[in-house]
């Protein structure tokens, strides 16, 4: 049940403060359930800032307040990554600027196999997780801040075409499919994205859950 300490929220539309495609997908189709209009923060031409934080949590507050000033409306904005353990938690918040200014995941993750063949860490050591923290922001100011993680390995070479970023490299606990081979709708029911999207919904809408809705356990 919702507490005092959350906010409600009361609308019908919500930008989604991404410039990632991928991204702005997988939040569109949690969201589709809860009859909410969903516009992107690149639909809207609002600028991307600069993203300055020091953690995933900063990150997300900042492109939400950024995008709620610009269009006067609710943002909501994720800010997520993965930390590979044997890269002391790299590349982490720096997961999306290791692709490049061209977003060539392909590099990242050849960077990552690089990096990890250097060290000599055995396949067997190269646990990962990704951590998702969702930012709701209205234009008054007001944030609520929500995180997910999500516990794997990594196996080389990428698998799948279903997902994106690091997808191909990461195969979640108790599965053997990669996020890049799993169906997208069964990624919903588990992924790191899902359940800060859980606990989202569970402060700030009620608790309430759409009947078709797929988010996953917390």
């Amino acid at each position: 049940m919702r507490t005092s300490r959350h906010r409600h929220f009361e609308g019908t539309r919500l930008v989604v403060a991404s410039h990632n495609p991928g991204k702005a997908r997988e939040i569109n189709a949690l969201l589709r359930p809860f009859g909410i209009e969903v516009v992107s923060a690149t639909t809207l031409g609002l600028a991307e800032p600069e993203e300055t934080g020091s953690s995933f949590a900063e990150n997300a507050e900042l492109k939400a307040r950024a995008a709620a000033r610009g269009s006067g409306q609710p943002a909501l904005a994720d800010d997520s990554g993965i930390c590979i353990d044997a890269l002391s938690g790299a590349p982490g918040i720096y997961s999306a600027r290791w692709a490049g200014e061209a977003k060539d995941f392909t590099a990242a993750m050849a960077r990552v196999k690089n990096e990890l063949d250097t060290l000599g860490v055995a396949e067997n050591k190269r646990t990962a997780h990704f951590v998702s923290v969702l930012t709701l922001a209205w234009p008054d100011g007001h944030v609520e801040t929500f995180e997910g993680h999500i516990d794997g390995h990594l196996e080389f070479p990428p698998r799948g075409d279903k997902g994106f970023g690091y997808d191909p490299i990461f195969v979640p606990k108790d599965h053997v499919l990669t996020f890049g081979e799993l169906e997208p709708a069964y990624k919903h029911t588990i992924s790191h994205r899902a359940r800060a999207f859980a606990k989202l919904i569970a402060a700030c809408f009620d608790g309430a859950r759409a009947r078709d809705s797929s988010i996953g356990p917390v």
